[in-house]
């Protein structure tokens, strides 16, 4: 397979923007590093972006995740592998990426609140906002997964910024 084309080489502005809006969510929010990373595989596997999950998969196993719960991701809900607040991130990722499909109900925002600030609750939204962006370019783009090595994210950084 081969990419349709590369949009940071294309539009250099719009893959800033995203970028911006990725470095936004680390390092302003308190959402646990391991915590977006279970976002963004499980957004990930529910828009079948293969780019993604290669790179995420291989990024949260170097941030030391662990396999059983990459590997139970999918169906998180039958597994005693996840904490509360990770159930709650899930079930809203999951609310948030089907939005067009059935609008987010009051019981989950209530299960949300339980576990996330009110500015917790802003940041994850806008976590899994990102991630279905960047599905959502890699699938339109045909990203080639594979080739992906962990931390080649945070070099790019650098260099866009």
């Amino acid at each position: 397979m081969e990419p349709r084309l590369k949009a940071i080489e294309v539009a250099p502005g719009a893959y800033q923007a995203m970028s911006s809006l990725e470095m936004y969510v680390r390092k302003s929010s308190r959402l646990e590093p391991s915590l977006l990373y279970l976002i963004k595989i499980r957004a990930s596997q529910i828009n079948g972006c293969s780019y993604c999950i290669d790179m995420h998969t291989k990024d949260a196993r170097a941030a030391g995740e662990t396999e059983q719960r990459i590997y139970a991701l999918s169906a998180w809900e039958e597994t005693p592998f996840f904490t509360d607040r990770e159930r709650a991130a899930l079930a809203w990722t999951e609310a948030v990426t089907f939005i067009s499909q059935k609008q987010v109900n009051d019981t989950l925002y209530e299960e949300v609140r339980k576990r996330f600030s009110e500015e917790e609750i802003v940041n994850l939204t806008l976590a899994i906002v990102t991630i279905n962006g960047w599905n959502r370019l890699s699938i339109a783009f045909r990203a080639v997964p594979g080739e992906y090595q962990p931390g080649a994210f945070k070099k790019m950084e650098t260099v866009t910024q």
